[in-house]
């Protein structure tokens, strides 16, 4: 009888089978156990990984001080140890693994650790800091109230006060943590609302977009919205935001709330296919949004139409102005160079296969050299602000800010403001880093405030 050999690895383009979490099966801790146990031992194999998040390292290390010096040795209780440090960034899958579908291994690194967290989150064994940390919109919404936005920013760089909040909350003395804005981008903008405007349409895009704000670019960093609408406008980019809005769900996905992933989309999609319908593109500051909506939720959601509607109309920002400048609309009349830049691609950008688009616009910047770091930058988000992760996001991040600190260059940063936070924060440097899209606006010299305008903070 003839036998089929296995295949050492694919060389076929990885396809993602949607994520069957309305399953019983999902759910079940004894199917999930034998699944890690599956993956677990083709990774020990395998070891390709290694040197991506914590994950790996994690498990080798675990299999390394086993008796057996194999998977089988690994008491089930330590499983989670691994799934702790995968902060699901999709690197694994999308860049290493040569063991995803279609090879019939089938194997899905980041959906088996999204299981185990959904699993581990129905359990009622998430940590209550993680619960209120993944709440987005309610922490934001009370640090903007004037009295408690200054006594959060305050407690962010008082020594007393971080020593509270590591007692209080687990998190991490020495961890860089975001600012809250007084007036979130979207209270100040809100006279920005359109319902109808012209646009001129080129190749793909309408020349019409919706900013989908995110939680980040709202409550922490409105300056980047005010940076990306003056981009756009310069460029003749009609702009305008959701009528309304919620986080798009990737915080409390990270925790494995599924659930509350639903949520956001029952309150995101219907505005935005709205929009959508109506003739506008939509674009995010924060990439990890723009994959919400591009790969996470459709993947969730695969017979959902409003969901692939959406998806088909949302673009990275240096996507859509490379889109624009290709047809011969984006404005190139920049008034000065931008030196040299180094820049880390975010691996949330990264995953959504569009390709090193951020970096071929603000090379049209003449005198300018740009220079792009593929590699993580171990932020994730709450990650690298926690107690027991941060001295592994710090090892993550040295790479990173060493490639930086080689190149000595004019500006650096990254396409995730919080990545370049990290970065920033790694190097000793924080509040120097400087996102592409403000440097875009430097480069065209457009006033950052300007006049009867007045800062976001």
């Amino acid at each position: 009888m003839a036998v089929t050999p296995i295949c050492e690895g694919s060389l076929e383009a990885p396809t993602r089978h949607p994520l069957a979490w309305q399953t019983a099966a999902f759910h079940d801790p004894h199917a999930l156990a034998a699944e890690l146990e599956r993956v677990f031992e083709i990774c020990h194999g395998c070891r390709r990984c290694v040197n991506l998040c914590q994950a790996f390292p994690t498990l080798f290390d675990l299999v390394d001080a086993a008796e057996t010096l194999e998977v089988d040795g690994v008491a089930k209780a330590d499983y989670g140890k691994v799934v702790d440090q995968c902060y699901l960034c999709d690197l694994c899958y999308m860049t290493k693994c040569p063991y995803v579908p279609p090879h019939e291994w089938n194997l899905d690194f980041p959906h088996l650790m999204l299981r185990a967290k959904a699993v581990k989150f129905r359990q009622g064994q998430t940590r209550l800091r993680d619960r209120v940390l993944s709440r987005t919109d309610a922490v934001g919404t009370l640090a903007g109230i004037p009295v408690v936005n200054a006594v959060v920013n305050a407690t962010r760089t008082n020594a007393l006060g971080r020593k509270v909040i590591a007692n209080l909350l687990g998190i991490h003395p020495d961890a860089t943590l975001p600012a809250y804005s007084s007036r979130p981008f979207r209270t100040r903008e809100r006279g920005r609302i359109r319902h109808a405007a012209a646009g001129q349409a080129a190749g793909p895009t309408t020349g019409r977009v919706a900013l989908f704000t995110t939680c980040y670019g709202n409550y922490n960093e409105p300056e980047l919205n005010a940076d990306l609408i003056a981009v756009f406008e310069h460029s003749a980019l009609v702009v305008t935001l959701p009528a309304s809005e919620q986080c798009c769900g990737m915080p409390r996905m990270e925790l494995g709330d599924l659930a509350a992933v639903k949520a956001a989309r029952d309150a995101n999609i219907p505005i935005l296919k709205g929009l959508v319908d109506a003739g506008w593109d939509i674009v995010a500051v924060v990439p990890s949004c723009v994959l919400m909506f591009k790969q996470v939720l459709p993947l969730m959601f695969p017979e959902d139409d409003e969901v692939h509607a959406v998806k088909a109309r949302i673009f990275d920002p240096f996507e859509y102005l490379l889109l624009r400048h290709r047809q011969g609309l984006l404005a190139t009349d920049f008034k000065q160079s931008l030196g040299t830049v180094v820049y880390q691609a975010s691996c949330h950008q990264r995953v959504q296969n569009i390709g090193q688009k951020t970096r071929e616009v603000l090379a049209l910047v003449p005198n300018t050299t740009v220079e792009i770091i593929e590699r993580c930058s171990g932020h994730d988000g709450t990650y690298a602000v926690k107690q027991e992760f941060h001295d592994a996001a710090m090892k993550i991040a040295r790479p990173v800010a060493k490639r930086v600190e080689q190149a000595a260059p004019d500006h650096f940063g990254s396409d995730c403001p919080m990545a370049g936070a990290h970065i920033a924060h790694a190097l000793g440097r924080d509040g120097q880093q400087k996102h592409p899209l403000s440097l875009l606006r430097m480069a065209y010299g457009i006033d950052t405030h300007p006049q009867g305008a007045s800062p976001c903070r």
